[in-house]
């Protein structure tokens, strides 16, 4: 009798106790109905349950199955369970771990998750390889990604799933340049990359801005023919749009069939990070036409565009649709690009009654936005008023390092070093410090990262030769260092030394030594570009005749023939 319902598997079950569960294919038939109960989508967990109760002397077989099929539910105690049922079994065996050790990821039980590992050792099962990809696995979910590795070093042998696991912990782990580092000894070792592999390292490739190696992985998905599909279109989407090539993520996205909401959000919000603004509203429009849907992500880079552009009216447009119209409820997110957009503006008393009338409960980010924006206006009475939003959240946030920097940097512009020195001070006292500033260059297919001030990369001197004869040469195109932006007691000769040794200026002079003539030159950022860096990469695109790519935190800046995409609104 095939099941297809739990109607047809009580059936069959009520059947199963009439005939007698003695006959010779009795075993083989409570098998199937358990397995059905257990694992079908049409099944019950719960019913399994029962089922593995009423067995005498069950076999790790109908352990395992309910195992698994904890591993798999979506309910936040069904791994808990999986725990508790493993700790009666009487002897687990090599089918057991692998979905055990999915469970403790989830519970993020590390030593727990420890204890098991040594059991496994002991019992000696450590070099089965279905195993080994669940601990590295495990581990990485944990960020314990020493362990990981440890465990992948040791395998004599790896297959795909060994490698995309260690790869996927270490781009989660916000290493995308070991990522992409261990893809190439992947690659080196004959080892064939799957869907997943594909997913991991493109995402490394978004982070980095590694163009060379998107372009390797985009051959490979052609040869494999996995470009039409929805999810590998909005990998590469998103790839080509972060590597600053927009261009290739339309002819990718064009290329996608039967496209979803997410690769349309990846194409919206591409256009949305480029400036390129209008064309993300009409593309929202296209995808309205074509009768998708859009998510809460959708809206957000909508909103988006319209913060970029300066478009207020159509904020409010689209935030008022995002629930009247399209029934989704409406997020931090989607508030904060409006209050962005209005500090920006200069609307900055618009920007407070908006927030202070906000359904929903304004974080941090919120009032640090437009604090900023006062800092930015040089309304300083109102930031230093708007402050005291983020001193009742001291006593509980900790870990906000982000609102001290900004009091701290409200006050020195304002002259008060007293209070900045109190603000620097509770921070000492916390333990917190500020994330420091990195910038990356793709060259020659390696990725290179600069901090500011770095003397640690093996061409330091050139780089920093380099700078300086590109100084000499803006200074007769006007260039005079910010040095107001530097926020610190020093004499104006120390602060424009501060500015130059910035990180993407590092980069920026690298990629000049480095690059062919002619060549785009891209750079990540992981903060928001200052006003001295905007203006430098703007009359060095201008003395040298390149193009100049940088993404920051915010947005791309296109800077071409002294002038940037952005119009100098960001």
């Amino acid at each position: 009798m095939e099941l297809r319902s739990m109607s047809d598997a009580l059936q069959f079950h009520a059947q199963l106790l009439k005939g007698g569960t003695q006959t010779h294919d009795a075993p083989r038939k409570l098998s199937n109905l358990f397995t059905f109960a257990a694992l079908s989508p049409a099944g019950d967990l719960s019913y399994a349950r029962l089922l593995l109760r009423s067995i005498p002397c069950p076999n790790s077989y109908y352990y395992n199955t309910i195992i698994r099929a904890y591993s798999r539910s979506p309910d936040p105690r069904h791994p808990f369970h999986a725990l508790s049922l493993f700790l009666s079994m009487p002897q687990p065996d090599n089918f057991t771990y692998p979905f055990l050790l999915k469970c403790l990821a989830r519970l993020k039980l590390t030593p727990q998750a420890k204890q098991i590992h040594a059991l496994i050792s002991k019992t000696g099962f450590a070099e089965d390889l279905y195993i080994q990809n669940a601990l590295i696995h495990m581990y990485s979910e944990f960020g314990e990604l020493e362990f990981a590795r440890q465990v992948f070093d040791r395998m004599p042998h790896r297959d795909v799933v060994s490698w995309t696991s260690m790869i996927d912990g270490l781009v989660n782990a916000d290493r995308p340049i070991d990522a992409l580092a261990l893809f190439d000894a992947m690659l080196k070792a004959g080892i064939h990359v799957n869907d997943a592999t594909v997913m991991s390292v493109l995402r490394a490739c978004a982070e980095t801005g590694a163009l060379s190696v998107g372009n390797k992985v985009h051959m490979i998905v052609k040869e494999k023919r996995l470009h039409t599909k929805p999810n590998v279109g909005t990998a590469l989407v998103d790839m080509y749009a972060k590597s600053g090539c927009l261009e290739s993520a339309r002819n990718v996205f064009d290329n996608v069939l039967d496209k979803d909401v997410f690769v349309w959000t990846a194409m919206i919000s591409a256009f949305a990070s480029h400036g390129m603004c209008q064309e993300a509203i009409h593309m929202f429009a296209e995808m309205e036409t074509c009768r998708i849907e859009p998510d809460e992500k959708t809206m957000t880079a909508v909103l988006s565009a319209c913060r970029n552009a300066g478009l207020v009216n159509e904020a409010y447009m689209f935030l008022n649709d995002v629930l009247k119209r399209y029934g989704i409820e409406p997020t931090i997110q989607h508030f904060g690009c409006v209050v962005d957009l209005l500090a920006r503006a200069g609307r900055l008393k618009e920007a407070e009654d908006f927030i202070n009338t906000m359904p929903i409960k304004p974080d941090a980010v919120l009032w640090r936005t437009l604090i900023w924006a006062c800092k930015l206006h040089g309304d300083t009475d109102r930031a230093e008023r708007l402050m005291k939003h983020l001193k009742l959240r001291w006593r509980t946030a900790d870990d906000d390092s982000g609102s001290y920097i900004l009091a701290s940097n409200v006050y020195a512009s304002a002259g008060k070093w007293n209070n900045k020195a109190e603000v620097r001070e509770l921070m000492n006292r916390k333990g917190l410090t500020k994330p420091p500033g990195s910038s990356r260059i793709e060259v020659d297919g390696t990725v290179c990262e600069f901090s500011m001030g770095d003397y640690n990369h093996p061409e330091a001197e050139k780089i920093y030769d380099k700078l300086n004869q590109i100084v000499d040469e803006i200074r007769k195109e006007g260039y005079n260092p910010r040095v107001s932006e530097v926020l610190l007691e020093m004499d104006d000769e120390d602060k424009a030394v501060q500015l130059l040794h910035h990180s993407e200026k590092l980069a920026l002079a690298y990629g000049l030594i480095r690059n062919s003539e002619g060549s785009k030159i891209r750079i990540v950022k992981n903060l928001r570009s200052c006003g001295d860096c905007h203006e430098f990469m703007k009359l060095v695109s201008k003395i040298c005749q390149r193009e100049v790519i940088v993404r920051d935190r915010v947005r791309f800046h296109h800077f071409k023939n002294g002038e940037c995409s952005c119009k100098d609104y960001w």
